[in-house]
């Protein structure tokens, strides 16, 4: 069997049953891996389809929200977010201005600010549930040294619902 959509084409299911749908998208200089799946056909709705295509066509205003939700956890010195700016700047130490895509002399809004947005996970079959529908993982990348990173999961109405640590 397979779905069509006129946003995402034809998907074809494989013979376990699941469907994806993957494509690399330019987002300002950032290369972000982008893909949809479900592991059964069946659990897929041309509602999760048009709410993913929505998440792809918006993914800079998405990618805001998402950074200000991480802006609005480092506060809390118990969050994720909180803990991965101090294993940042504690990583990088004096170095760390010069890693930065803008330097404001507040270490957190310069982290997140140059994190890269590397892969959306848009999981269709959590479409109306309280699963996250979308996960956006971002990465501190200074020349390619990936290592750990925040996940910010969305709702399929395009809530924040969680930021953690990856």
């Amino acid at each position: 069997m397979a779905i069509e959509h006129d946003f995402f084409g034809l998907l074809e299911t494989r013979p376990d049953g699941s469907i994806s749908w993957a494509e690399d998208i330019d987002l300002g200089d950032m290369r972000v891996e982008v893909e949809l799946s479900a592991p059964d056909e069946d659990d897929v709705t041309l509602d999760a389809l048009d709410a993913g295509a929505s998440f792809v066509n918006g993914l800079e205003e998405l990618d805001s929200r998402a950074r200000n939700a991480m802006l609005g956890e480092v506060d809390n010195r118990a969050s994720d977010a909180a803990e991965f700016v101090v294993a940042i700047v504690e990583k990088y130490g004096d170095d760390l201005e010069d890693l930065l895509i803008d330097v404001s002399g507040d270490a957190p809004v310069d982290v997140i600010r140059t994190l890269s947005l590397t892969t959306v996970l848009i999981v269709a079959e959590e479409h109306g549930t309280s699963e996250p529908f979308a996960l956006f993982e971002y990465v501190f990348d200074p020349e390619g040294d990936v290592g750990a990173g925040l996940v910010v999961g969305f709702a399929s109405d395009g809530t924040v619902m969680s930021v953690r640590g990856d």
